[in-house]
């Protein structure tokens, strides 16, 4: 299992590669931003046709995440389905898949500004989830602290060789924590928006996720 060790409000946490939080004292595996069934609501609503595929793709991971840590509790930090009727939508398959994934475990869907209700496939739909020091909600509330979130899909740059990498990653400081999106069709918004520098305090630090994750100052240039 790659990942990357860092304490965020007293509470010993692991960044994954993948994208996924885990938190060993609680066996609690968060990730956020599934985006499940993004093909088939673009194209209900006549938006570009993309391969139906992403679903398959970003259950295979994160059943091989669940496989690596098997966690008691999985918290799903909202927007898990691209909209209501996406959910209603997946295929017997994918429903029974992720029924399979959820028996024997606590189960929560906190909901998203995409999935807002109920989504009926088992497991607990919350606002939000207060556990130990941390909370866990979809938007950031700048008012807040000890707050894990999703949302905006933040992504950070490096610069080498002359050439800038982009990847997925994971932004913190002493009062929030922002995780990458899962889903295989989620786009990224840079470090460097406005909207991420005025969330996160001077100090705060991006985790790059992918086959080494490593932890490096924020970048506040756009990218």
């Amino acid at each position: 299992m790659n990942g990357l060790d860092f304490t965020f409000a007293g509470a010993a946490l692991t960044a994954l590669g993948s994208g996924a939080l885990w938190w060993p004292a609680q066996s609690l595996l968060c990730v956020s931003d599934l985006h499940l069934g993004k093909s088939e609501r673009l194209a209900r609503r006549g938006g570009a046709t993309l391969p139906p595929y992403e679903t398959r793709d970003t259950l295979n991971r994160l059943a091989a995440d669940l496989a690596a840590t098997e966690p008691r509790h999985v918290v799903c930090l909202g927007d898990s389905f691209d909209d209501l009727g996406a959910a209603q939508a997946l295929p017997e398959q994918e429903r029974l898949w992720i029924m399979r994934l959820q028996a024997g475990r606590q189960w929560d869907w906190i909901e998203g500004n995409h999935d807002p209700g109920p989504v009926g496939l088992g497991g607990t739909h919350l606002a939000e989830l207060a556990l130990g020091p941390l909370t866990f909600r979809h938007i950031a509330d700048p008012a807040q602290r000890a707050e894990v979130s999703g949302h905006y899909h933040p992504k950070a740059s490096v610069y080498a060789r002359k050439r800038s990498i982009s990847r997925p990653a994971f932004l913190f400081d002493s009062d929030r924590l922002i995780l990458p999106a899962y889903g295989t069709y989620t786009g990224g918004l840079g470090s460097g928006s406005q909207v991420l520098c005025g969330l996160m305090q001077p100090n705060a630090c991006a985790i790059l996720t992918g086959p080494q994750p490593v932890v490096i100052p924020m970048p506040r240039r756009a990218s």
